[in-house]
């Protein structure tokens, strides 16, 4: 495609063929915009460089050309070309950054990505660079005052006011707030402002710089033999070379990130970069400070970073300062130009994938960017996904494997606690079986720390009317509504929204409503009440809303100021607490009663990870699982530490399915306002790709599914009607080159939004 205008002819010429346009001699720039893919565009625009710019234009910079009728856009130049076919082109109008913010490797990538995951490339190039790094000179940070000392002269006429503030400026030793200023004044903000509009004053933004970490100097410990063993495999994979990928499988407390940072300092002593993704739950401070103590400067990257601090760690890594990137997801992006070594740790994790476009995930980008590269990649994990552990199993990864704990210590010993025969006491639920509370006691008194996961927030998941039935959902989704009793109110945990807690059924207007299941508020509550004069915390989304409150509770935990600390899932995965001597899981079958097949392999992980977290020192630690399912094969190999019997098991099943990773998988979701047309919308694309498989199969036979459309099993939310279809196919190409033909359908009304997920990680 082009940026070209139409051709309208000469109108003198009215029997003949419109004549060519001139062909131009110059230079053409290929430019990527962030345009939806499933809207016409599917590639980069061309345009004219202007002469004025040719000296200026580099690839990987942004620029501002006209795109449809009279609007002006900000686009990536992704080449630079001489030869063009015969048409007329647009201008680029001008060009927005001195260098270029992407090179030509993460160009690549970027490509492949938008090729693979089916969106325009622009979007992909927008979302991979930080705000701050594309505009250094806006780096959103806090506005400051300071005095103009190269205008500075005692004849200047000024007022009394006016020569207070200057006065305040000159003695501050640094730029001062507005707020600060006038306070030092005690005037108001009228005399600031003229003298900013004469220049006397300078008005700048300051980049906020964030709490200072100090780095941990430690001295590498000596290695486990197993350490050992992984290591010495890793560093001959490092001298050969080229691209190799690594599952590292290594029970909890083997010491992985160990291995990790004996793997960084290889690389390091080569001159080259190393990059690390981690779960953004695992990004604290002293894990930072680690790598800082052992590996130099280090970057840190992830969502909690203002914009000004995300860009100067970008520039950073960009210049080879940092020899370090340490973050979440969207670190895999980082611009390191002589990177060595990709990890990716707990790489099981979900929140590695992306739920809004590009929907990549991040583990599969690091392995195509070390492929790419030419460098090695470890994948590192406890309980691997199914998708890496195929993998090793067909020999597409290296499999290197840590079987024991560091000093040998023993896998916490678990107990399953069958809820079905557990005494119901009268009146409301109680969380805490009678063997839970017991342990609990018994650990306490041991002067240990208690762990206990409810992967349920707030204080009960439903309410409900006795007489009628009604159970108070949503105004905009069709989930329940959670009450929090801290609030008063009922809260979605889809869309937010929240209202007051009302004793009256709106249905049938019975004066008594019943609280269904327990949250973690609640879970609280009773052990408040049942162990008076413990400090009891609870860690969830409700209380780690505030920057850094996630960690000022892990520290507290870990410097045994709580004794028992409540959490969500959050609490399950790769915390080092030493004094727990008992982790309790309330329900552990919650996440079994999801619709999606991965909720078994998601059980297992989250109960094998948060036994991890007992006995990780020389006390030897306990699990209690309370489960309304003791027989399912999750939760019985998860108390076992049994992942090899788990996987067998699940990969069993889900080939006699085709689920991944035997057919790879996508699915679109089609939302709208009004039911009827997302129904219609829906139904439309679902005969659409039925169609496309009979065409396709002419030549290619191989398995093709389609199922749906369907609505999705949440479906409503904010008011939006969805409805999904799901695709499986043994054949990667030909999964692709359907969703690409379905992809270039536009919805009738703009009411509509068709969604297409590949390698989808929830069905919900």
């Amino acid at each position: 495609m082009s940026g070209s205008v139409p051709n309208m002819g000469v109108q003198g010429n009215l029997f003949g063929p419109d004549p060519k346009p001139p062909k131009h001699d110059g230079l053409f720039a290929d430019v990527a915009f962030d345009r939806s893919f499933e809207r016409t565009l599917t590639g980069p625009l061309t345009y004219i460089v202007p002469n004025d710019l040719r000296d200026q234009v580099r690839v990987g910079q942004r620029v501002s050309a006209p795109l449809g009728r009279t609007k002006e856009e900000v686009g990536f130049i992704v080449g630079l070309r001489t030869e063009i076919e015969d048409r007329e082109y647009r201008k680029i109008i001008r060009i927005i950054d001195a260098e270029p913010l992407i090179d030509d490797h993460l160009l690549r990538l970027t490509e492949w990505m938008a090729e693979y995951y089916l969106c325009s490339w622009g979007q992909v190039l927008s979302s991979v660079i930080p705000t701050c790094a594309a505009n250094e000179s806006n780096p959103r940070g806090k506005w400051v005052y300071e005095p103009n000392v190269d205008l500075y002269s005692e004849n200047q006429k000024l007022t009394s006011a006016q020569i207070k503030i200057r006065e305040v400026l000159r003695q501050a030793t640094e730029p001062l707030t507005l707020k600060e200023l006038l306070a030092r004044a005690s005037i108001g903000s009228s005399p600031v402002d003229s003298l900013v509009k004469r220049g006397l004053v300078i008005k700048r933004q300051e980049a906020k710089t964030g709490t200072p970490i100090e780095p941990l100097d430690s001295q590498p410990p000596l290695l486990t033999e197993d350490q050992q063993a992984v290591f010495a495999q890793i560093r001959i994979l490092l001298n050969q070379g080229g691209f190799k990928p690594i599952l590292l499988r290594g029970v909890t407390g083997s010491g992985k990130t160990e291995v990790y940072l004996q793997a960084i300092q290889e690389v390091l002593t080569k001159g080259l970069q190393a990059l690390v993704l981690v779960p953004e739950i695992s990004l604290t401070p002293q894990t930072v400070a680690r790598f800082q103590g052992r590996c130099g400067e280090t970057a840190v990257l992830h969502s909690n970073l203002s914009p000004a601090e995300r860009g100067r760690y970008w520039r950073r890594v960009a210049s080879g300062e940092a020899g370090v990137a340490v973050g979440a997801r969207s670190a895999i992006f980082a611009p390191a130009r002589k990177l060595g070594l990709i990890i990716v740790d707990e790489e099981h994790e979900g929140s590695f994938k992306q739920e809004n476009t590009p929907r990549y995930h991040a583990r599969d980008v690091a392995v195509m960017r070390a492929r790419m590269l030419k460098i090695p990649v470890i994948l590192g994990s406890a309980t691997p996904s199914l998708e890496s552990w195929h993998n090793a199993q067909k020999g597409h990864y290296q499999l290197l494997e840590m079987p024991r704990r560091v000093l040998n210590l023993p896998m916490p010993k678990v107990d399953l606690i069958d809820l079905r025969y557990q005494p119901r006491p009268k009146g409301e639920p109680r969380a805490l079986s009678e063997p839970l509370a017991h342990g609990i006691h018994e650990a306490l008194k041991a002067k240990g720390q208690v762990l206990l996961l409810l992967n349920r927030r707030g204080w009960a998941p439903q309410v409900l009317c006795p007489k009628c039935g009604t159970v108070v959902h949503c105004n905009f989704c069709d989930v329940p509504m959670t009450y929090h009793r801290g609030e008063n109110k009922l809260r979605c945990h889809h869309c937010a929204f929240n209202q007051n807690y009302e004793i009256k059924c709106n249905k049938c207007a019975t004066d008594t409503m019943l609280f269904r299941g327990i949250g973690t508020e609640r879970l609280v509550e009773e052990l408040t009440a049942k162990f008076p004069g413990r400090v009891i915390r609870r860690m969830d989304s409700d209380t780690v809303r505030k920057p850094g409150s996630h960690q000022l509770i892990q520290d507290a935990f870990r410097q045994g100021l709580i004794d028992i600390l409540v959490g969500t899932q959050m609490i399950a995965k790769g915390l080092d607490f030493p004094n727990v001597q008992l982790v309790g899981v309330i329900h552990a079958d919650i996440g079994l009663q999801q619709p999606d097949f991965r909720a078994a392999e998601r059980t297992f992980q989250l109960l094998a990870q948060v036994a991890g977290r007992a006995g990780r020192k020389e006390k030897n630690g306990r699990v209690l699982v309370q489960t309304y399912q003791p027989e399912h094969p999750s939760i019985i190999l998860a108390s076992k530490h049994d992942f090899l019997g788990f996987a067998k098991y699940e990969l069993e099943h889900r080939k006699l399915l085709g689920y991944p990773p035997f057919q790879r998988m996508a699915r679109i979701v089609v939302r709208g306002l009004v039911d009827q047309e997302a129904v219609d919308f829906a139904d439309q694309i679902g005969r659409m790709a039925r169609n496309a498989h009979v065409q396709e199969s002419q030549n290619d036979k191989s398995a093709f599914r389609v199922l749906g459309p369907a609505p999705a099993p949440v479906a409503r939310i904010e008011n939006h009607y969805r409805y999904h279809i799901q695709f499986q196919s043994d054949s990667p190409a030909l999964l692709h080159r359907i969703l690409r033909r379905l992809g270039m359908v536009n919805p009738p009304t703009a009411r509509l939004e068709m969604i297409i997920d590949v390698d989808p990680q929830t069905i919900l």
